[in-house]
């Protein structure tokens, strides 16, 4: 997960006659209850997911690799903090911040960079996890993109400390909203992208690949599925996959092999993946997403 958390429901409405709608009340309150008690998902299980989703950083270098000029009207203003005063919405938006901070760095923008610095922080205060994040130290190594490889390895041990501090207090909700805000921030970023460049077939098939990763969101929120906290998310998360269907994914085993390189024994894995999407695909996939990351960030 990396990036996400340094740093997908619906928007909670509000009635102009008659306030929150009951059942936004009840979603706040069960948020906002740093005790509640969540639908006890393991913290293996929520670890072994992460793992297979791609970090921001990865996705940027890939974008900036197919030729893409920095495009930072992509993101999420880090000046709507002020529009996220429920943990639902900071939980979903550290991780949208976190993508955006990744995006940002790769493209060498530190003024822009230390913005999200700032906003990253200030969420994660207001979530009490704040003690995770060591500004001083991010920022540094923000700065300079020579330092990758250790902001990758800082983040992802902050994310590791902040789950399993959340899983210790029963708020493991947070944890699924965290990484499914950074992980539809990434994937916006990438549909923006793709479609300006609907001739770059690894960034088509980029996006082809986050079927999988939805499968194993899906299979996370499976475990919610009766709370009616996180049924709009999940409803999101249901419409996007109904774009996915059309998105075909085979994979050919063939038998490893082992070749030297350099002296040194090396498994070759010969099994291939093929990705079967069309532009079309990509469009309608970028439609859905775009309306999911809309309510996540208004």
């Amino acid at each position: 997960m990396r990036l996400l958390i340094l740093g997908i429901t619906t928007t909670l409405l509000v009635s102009c006659s008659s306030g929150k709608k009951p059942d936004d009340e009840a979603f706040l309150k069960s948020l906002e209850n740093e005790t509640s008690a969540g639908a006890g998902v393991d913290e293996e299980v929520i670890n072994s997911i992460l793992e297979q989703i791609p970090s921001p950083l990865e996705i940027s270098v890939l974008l900036k690799e197919s030729g893409s000029k920095y495009s930072p009207e992509m993101l999420n203003p880090s000046t709507n903090i002020p529009k996220y005063n429920s943990n639902y919405k900071k939980a979903l938006n550290l991780g949208v911040y976190g993508t955006d901070l990744g995006y940002t760095n790769i493209f060498g923008r530190n003024s822009d960079g230390i913005k999200y610095i700032t906003s990253i922080k200030s969420l994660a205060d207001e979530l009490n996890i704040g003690q995770f994040f060591d500004v001083v130290t991010i920022g540094r190594l923000a700065a300079n993109s020579k330092n990758l490889d250790s902001l990758l390895l800082i983040t992802t041990m902050n994310f590791n400390h902040i789950n399993h501090y959340l899983q210790s207090q029963s708020r493991d909700n947070l944890s699924v909203l965290l990484l499914t805000g950074g992980w539809v921030e990434a994937m916006h970023v990438t549909c923006q992208t793709a479609v300006k460049n609907p001739s770059n077939l690894e960034l088509r098939e980029k996006v082809g690949e986050q079927k999988i990763v939805l499968e194993q969101i899906l299979l996370l929120f499976s475990f919610y599925k009766d709370d009616a906290n996180m049924a709009g998310l999940l409803a999101d998360l249901e419409s996007l996959k109904a774009a996915y269907d059309k998105v075909e994914i085979s994979y050919t085993y063939k038998e490893s092999t082992m070749q030297i390189v350099d002296g040194v024994a090396v498994i070759k894995d010969n099994s291939t993946t093929t990705i079967n999407i069309t532009p079309q695909n990509v469009e309608e996939i970028k439609n859905v997403t775009n309306s999911i990351r809309e309510k996540i960030t208004s």
